[in-house]
């Protein structure tokens, strides 16, 4: 659903002085703020994350060069919500008191300055990448709209976006286009190089980053793509913040407390990590600011932590919970079995696969980490963790499991992950209401599952017919061990479903 708009007194920039004591508002003068900042895929995460931290430093440094320009790939719901409110928006911080009950804090975030659409006109999004002031192109479009191979991370030639953006310079598809064919601007007008940061959940993201947007330059123009590779600096980083889609609820009630309509506020938990090297080409803005980004010299440790201690446990309750008919994260960890399945997962299993990271208690990361999943105030989605399951469970599981194999240890509660979600590729849940799938590889995974048949032994050739698809399993598919392993899991979700299925450890 898109955004409300109301006729009554909006947020905007002549109304931040009627604003509640208690909603924290930007500590800088806006009418100072310059843009050096393009950031693509300008959803509720980067609202809820990066422009935050970056109206942090704003306020801190009085350095006021790095107002953000969003730039939406294709839906122009967020710059219809936000242009009418000068770029401003609210961000609600959700968690409980010591008694479980929930509690609210509001501030007003005020480093985006306005929101291109792409779609709509690329060459706008291109004339901001050359801009001279920009020196920093930030990117949140999850792991697919990279248009990359799930398992080797090389860029889908084929991909009809890629294509597209290959033959036609001038209105680019897909942000790999839309980054190179900007860099070929500035390249032609002598200006500096700029940092491109990546913020999505890939490892090492900057490094794949850089290949993706090299691989494309280079088909493009290898002198270009010598230019980026010399000049242009691609820091890995890692982030992390709950973030659910904002619902009608959140606005009225955000509504209320401000007094007046926010068309488009964002919600998400207090906890937020962000984790970068240090390598920007043409300076940074003051990220690291208490409650902010601290930088690093390499981000890979935080990175792996991250995505197996982070993200692989959400992706593997999501789908288990999805077929159980359990709409929220929270209404899964209210689950005893549930929580005890995830927090033996972690446990057992992933943080085995770890090596130590300064200043990291696995034990503590762990006990938070449930703690958060359980934040009854906060209704995180399991269909939204659900999305995409081709494009990260490549880096959130496989490579655990790929690390418990070669060890000889033992991947049950992992295979239980994966069994769940070729489950969840049938569309329907345990009490037979079906859902949508969203997944780029959705037809291709629901066509090789269903040439699996029905027969006696459909779980294993459901199994086998899942993981010999390369793209997404890569050096394991066809792995017979594997396949077996997941078709027993598979039977059980099947005949005795998901509490059976967690109860068996």
């Amino acid at each position: 659903m898109g955004p409300s708009h109301s006729e009554a007194q909006r947020l905007g920039a002549s109304s931040l002085a009627h604003l509640p004591a208690d909603v924290e508002r930007p500590g800088y003068d806006r009418a100072q703020l310059r843009p050096g900042i393009v950031h693509l895929g300008i959803g509720a995460f980067h609202r809820a994350h990066q422009a935050p931290v970056t109206d942090l430093a704003l306020g801190a440094s009085g350095d006021l060069r790095w107002g953000i320009i969003g730039v939406s790939l294709r839906s122009p719901d967020t710059r219809d919500a936000l242009a009418p409110q000068d770029g401003l928006y609210t961000l609600s911080l959700l968690d409980t008191d010591a008694d479980g009950a929930s509690r609210e804090t509001l501030s007003v975030v005020g480093s985006v300055l306005r929101v291109l659409v792409a779609a709509e006109d690329s060459g706008a999004v291109l004339a901001q990448i050359a801009h001279p002031d920009t020196r920093i192109v930030s990117l949140t479009v999850t792991e697919k709209g990279y248009c990359q191979e799930p398992a080797t991370g090389r860029l889908r030639r084929d991909d009809p976006d890629i294509a597209h953006d290959l033959a036609d310079s001038d209105a680019p598809r897909s942000a790999i286009g839309m980054l190179v064919h900007g860099l070929a601007r500035r390249c032609d007008a002598g200006l500096p190089p700029v940092t491109l940061l990546s913020c999505d959940n890939l490892p090492s993201n900057g490094d794949t980053l850089r290949g993706l947007v090299l691989e494309f330059a280079g088909l493009r123009d290898p002198g270009l793509a010598e230019w980026i590779a010399a000049h242009c600096t691609f820091p890995n980083s890692m982030v992390d913040r709950i973030v659910p889609r904002t619902t009608d609820a959140d606005r009225q009630r955000i509504a209320t407390r401000l007094g007046m309509d926010d068309a488009w506020p964002v919600v998400g938990e207090p906890f937020l990590e962000w984790i970068i090297e240090d390598r920007f080409v043409n300076g940074r803005p003051a990220w690291d600011q208490p409650g902010g980004a601290r930088f690093v010299e390499h981000a890979a440790p935080f990175e792996h932590l991250k995505l197996r201690m982070v993200n692989g446990p959400h992706s593997a309750l999501a789908y288990l919970a999805v077929s159980a008919g359990l709409d929220t994260v929270s209404q899964a960890m209210a689950d005893p079995a549930l929580h005890d399945y995830l927090d033996a997962l972690i446990r057992e299993e992933i943080t085995p696969t770890l090596q130590s990271v300064p200043g990291v208690d696995l034990v503590a990361l762990r006990e938070r980490l449930l703690t958060r999943f359980s934040n009854a105030a906060l209704p995180h989605r399991t269909q939204q963790i659900a999305m995409d399951g081709s494009q990260k469970l490549p880096q959130r599981l496989l490579g655990t499991v790929r690390d418990r194999m070669r060890a000889g240890a033992g991947y049950q509660r992992l295979a239980l992950a994966l069994a769940a979600w070729m489950q969840y590729l049938r569309g329907y849940d345990e009490q037979g209401n079906a859902y949508p799938i969203q997944d780029p590889l959705a037809e291709e995974l629901q066509a090789r599952l269903a040439s699996a048949g029905q027969g006696s032994d459909t779980d294993i050739q459901r199994a086998r017919a899942l993981i010999g698809y390369a793209p997404v399993f890569g050096d394991l598919a066809g792995c017979e061990e594997l396949s077996v392993e997941v078709a027993r899991h598979a039977m059980v979700l099947r005949q005795q479903g998901v509490r059976a299925a967690v109860r068996l450890f």
